[in-house]
């Protein structure tokens, strides 16, 4: 089939059907859900882009199995231009939503799998390549969003996954079967898993051969039956279902995160892309990582809508003009344009694997990274010094449309007199919802822990880091190679 637009994409979930649990009951229908509603928005925004021309080139791509067009977030990188393209997708699709728009997981860990596949048939001649390749084939052409599930909840994280007292605590195989494999335990912090078409799995983290039956890679359909996902609660998340569009701050576009629940689930063998091969998870781990930290471009397009929103409660308080504020707006571009640097220069950096896929320079993916967990924070807080303290203390929509009160609200908080008081209310809402709300969730929480904490990348930059060849360099220079001595 072609490439899938927004309304087939909304018809397209509606044929599923997911065991969706969020406050204690179960969720009939997901897809009109007020509080799940705004992350499928988000998520149908990069199939609508996909056939705009102005967005074209940034949002498809050809397809190396088929020759076709494809959406680009089912697309494995052919050359550095798909990486920095991918770069510039996420930046659009980020100011375009204000939020984490879902589908970047899933396309990071179907280039992970690309390389991962192929490494592990050179070294012990399975299928596993002619399977994903088989898969991504589906995938591409009935243009699905696939959720990549990497994490698990871990339990005691001072045990390796086969020590823990409950064996569920990570994702592991319980029963190998003529024509499959069952598989139980979690994933956390699901990104987008009710509005996908397909779960991925992989390992979380190193595993050791005592773990083998945790080193497991598959996909299945997101509502096979076994999967159960539990929506995770967001700061000012019930907003969404008073009815209140200015009180949501984001009028249009949300996300969300799920612990999903696989209870003894079958997965078929031409699913199964890593079975037991240990000694692989390193890589497959560390190459989604490294993909992953590259897709945090999107943090600089939310950015720009959070410096967008600062400048404009500026104008509209009267102080655009003030030396501290212009200033403060200089700093805010300054980080943002940095992060964009980071994700860019990976991009740009990359290089060709065995398989031909080509994979992000690690090393800058991950220092990229590592920045943003550091400004998206510093970007908040200068937005929020200039939103000023109304930005947390203002009544609710409520209260302005009350025929008693309203017009005593609209009165006092009314900025410069040329602009009409719900615009400056609308601003606010929408700086509370980037920095403290729901939008929160997508951009500071996730800038801190999305792709691994800043630990994660602390190590992996420590590990890329030649400290031999700088040494070696600096003795150069001072003369210490070539055995100089003070006279």
């Amino acid at each position: 089939m072609a490439m899938m637009n927004a309304k087939q994409y909304e018809e397209s979930l509606r044929k599923l059907k997911l065991n969706v649990w969020m406050f204690g009951k179960r969720v009939e229908n997901v897809v009109d859900d007020p509080i799940i509603r705004p992350s499928m928005n988000a998520v149908a925004l990069t199939y609508e882009l996909a056939h705009r021309p102005e967005h074209e080139d940034l949002m498809t791509a050809t397809s190396h199995i088929t020759g076709k067009k494809t959406n680009r977030f089912c697309h494995i990188h052919q050359n550095t231009g798909d990486l920095v393209k991918k770069t510039k997708m996420g930046r659009l699709l980020g100011m375009r939503t204000g939020c984490c728009f879902q589908r970047c997981v899933g396309m990071d860990t179907l280039n992970a799998l690309s390389i991962t596949t192929y490494n592990i048939d050179a070294k012990y001649g399975t299928e596993y390549n002619k399977r994903f390749l088989k898969y991504l084939k589906y995938v591409q052409e009935n243009d699905l969003t696939c959720c990549g599930a990497m994490t698990d909840t871990k339990g005691d994280r001072s045990l390796p996954p086969h020590k823990q007292k409950d064996p569920d605590l990570f994702l592991h195989v319980v029963e190998e079967r003529p024509d499959g494999i069952v598989v139980s335990g979690n994933k956390n912090h699901q990104t987008g898993a009710v509005n996908s078409h397909e779960i991925i799995t992989m390992p979380t983290i190193t595993m050791r051969k005592e773990d083998k039956d945790y080193a497991i890679s598959f996909a299945v359909p997101s509502d096979t039956k076994g999967i159960t996902y539990i929506m995770g609660r967001q700061s000012c998340d019930t907003r969404k279902t008073e009815g209140m569009t200015m009180d949501r701050g984001n009028m249009h576009y949300g996300g969300h995160e799920a612990l999903v629940i696989f209870d003894k689930v079958f997965v078929p063998w031409d699913r199964v892309f890593m079975y037991k091969e240990y000694d692989f998870t390193t890589e497959l781990v560390e190459n989604f990582a490294a993909y992953h930290r590259q897709s945090y471009a999107c943090k600089s397009g939310v950015g720009d809508v959070l410096i967008g929103a600062a400048q404009s409660i500026a104008e509209y308080n009267g102080v655009e003009n003030a030396s501290h504020i212009k200033d403060k707006i200089v700093e805010m571009n300054h980080l943002n344009e940095t992060l964009y640097c980071g994700s860019i220069s990976c991009a740009a950096e990359g290089h060709k694997e065995a398989c031909g896929t080509y994979l992000v320079d690690v090393l800058l993916a991950n220092v990229s990274k590592h920045n943003v967990t550091r400004f998206p924070y510093l970007i908040a807080r200068l937005a929020q010094d200039i939103a000023g303290g109304l930005m947390v203390t203002l009544p609710s929509a409520a209260d302005f449309d009350s025929p008693d009160i309203g017009k005593w609200l609209k009165k006092f908080y009314q900025g410069k007199a040329d602009v009409p008081t719900e615009h400056r209310l609308r601003m606010l809402r929408l700086i509370e919802n980037l920095t403290l709300g729901t939008a929160a969730v997508g951009y500071l929480a996730e800038s801190m822990h999305g792709a691994g904490s800043p630990q994660a990348q602390r190590i992996m930059i420590s590990r890329r880091i030649n400290i031999k060849e700088k040494q070696r360099l600096a003795k150069e220079l001072c003369g210490i190679e070539k055995g100089d001595h003070l006279s």
